[in-house]
């Protein structure tokens, strides 16, 4: 895959997750507490995950910056998410964020195969985003 399939693979999930987190927002007040910090955790978790795994797949040799960055993209929108709700999802979010962070480079920088990888992280993306739509949904949103 080109460096390029890359930037827009990213720039497409960051969408999706701009796109729930509306969704979210407008539905805030009918959703639970467990759902709640569930979202915090997953969409830090895969913000972060998406930032550093596609940016070393870009930019290879600059591992501390996009550490850095992954590290707190995923802070930020974990606590971004979790500020929907309240404190505790969000604290919960920012660490989330903060961990995938920290370790989404290292896995990006060990992958072999990139085709194939890239297919199977953007399935759980996918899945992970339809099945917290579906929660968010039926918890009366």
């Amino acid at each position: 895959m080109h460096g390029l399939s890359f930037v827009l693979i990213l720039y497409t999930n960051l969408v999706l997750f701009a796109l729930l987190y509306g969704y979210v927002h407008h539905h805030r007040k009918l959703i639970a507490f467990p759902l709640a910090m569930n979202i915090a955790m997953a969409l830090g978790g895969l913000v972060a995950l998406s930032a550093g795994v596609f940016l070393i797949m870009q930019y290879p040799f600059h591992f501390t910056a996009i550490t850095m960055v992954s590290a707190l993209g995923g802070m930020g929108a974990g606590a971004l998410f979790g500020a929907l709700f309240d404190c505790q999802s969000m604290l919960t979010g920012l660490i989330n964020g903060m961990m995938m962070g920290m370790m989404a480079p290292m896995l990006g920088a060990i992958v072999t195969d990139p085709y194939h990888f890239t297919v199977i992280l953007e399935l759980f993306v996918f899945l992970i985003l339809a099945v917290l739509f579906a929660a968010v949904k039926r918890s009366g949103g």
